[in-house]
């Protein structure tokens, strides 16, 4: 899920992003995937468990937050990075607070209250937007990059995050959302984008 104040695209090749360290720290390097677009079909089958909790894992949530930072977005589901395996990275502060950064391995949504209608968009479908009602907040049940168990609860913009990057595990694009007219339409542009070769 794109952050609402840009819209740009991920790294069109998979490459490397250093992070600043402080003197006498090692810096650790980050992969920075391509990020799947539309079109693809990793994106629109359900992801698979994950049973193996290990420092492969890990990294791969690590490299997954780095090419989100890298796309503008807020949220980012392995299927995005042609991983079908049910992980999925949020964080709503965009890198601006280290401790803001989620890590959701096998989520559910186990609660749902209210309603709201705001304008998304997907990293996967870069320059399309439109308007989905997702709940306000929502109780996920999920487990950390270790394999420990946690409920976590999300409002408004979290919430809508949450919700956005599990239908991704669940093989459903925010398109699914949008009325059959409207849904039509970005198909359109997509498919004469395809033909010019921008897609």
């Amino acid at each position: 899920m794109p952050d609402k104040s840009t819209a740009s695209e991920a790294a069109a090749n998979a490459i490397t992003a250093e992070s600043t360290a402080a003197p006498g720290q090692t810096v650790s390097t980050r992969k920075i995937y391509a990020v799947v677009k539309y079109g693809d079909p990793v994106l629109e089958k359900p992801a698979q468990t994950i049973g193996k909790f290990d420092s492969e894992l890990a990294e791969l949530a690590e490299d997954m937050f780095a090419t989100m930072y890298a796309a503008q977005g807020i949220g980012l589901a392995a299927p995005q990075i042609g991983k079908n395996i049910r992980l999925t990275v949020v964080d709503v502060t965009s890198g601006k607070n280290p401790e803001a950064k989620i890590v959701l391995v096998n989520p559910e949504i186990i609660a749902a209250e209210g309603e709201k209608r705001e304008e998304e968009g997907c990293l996967s479908i870069p320059g399309f937007r439109g308007y989905v009602v997702r709940p306000q907040f929502v109780t996920i049940k999920a487990q950390d990059a270790k394999g420990e168990p946690f409920e976590i609860r999300g409002e408004d913009l979290l919430a809508r995050a949450f919700c956005h990057e599990i239908d991704h595990l669940n093989g459903i694009l925010f398109l699914q959302h949008l009325s059959m007219l409207k849904r039509d339409l970005i198909r359109r542009k997509i498919k004469k984008l395809k033909k010019q070769g921008e897609w």
